[in-house]
């Protein structure tokens, strides 16, 4: 077996450094880590992402979760353009 030392063709691809943006009509968001997976008898948010954590998006119209660097963006704010 060879041993590599950079990332694999795949993951120097893609766009991992890039933030999930979500765009939202409120200044008050809330964000789990769970994203769209949502329903079901069996739903456990946490076991899914991570603890729910609510956020205020500011002057500069966005708002970016510690945990896993989701942006929430306000629509027809200023960051959106």
């Amino acid at each position: 077996m060879s041993k590599s030392n950079g990332p694999s063709p795949e993951l120097a691809d893609s766009d991992q450094g890039a933030p999930e943006i979500t765009l939202v009509d409120t200044h008050r968001v809330w964000c789990d880590g769970a994203g769209d997976i949502r329903g079901g008898a069996q739903y456990r948010a946490a076991a899914l992402g991570h603890p729910r954590v609510y956020l205020e998006i500011d002057e500069r119209g966005y708002a970016e979760c510690g945990y896993c660097d989701r942006r929430f963006v306000l629509s027809n704010g200023t960051a959106e353009h």
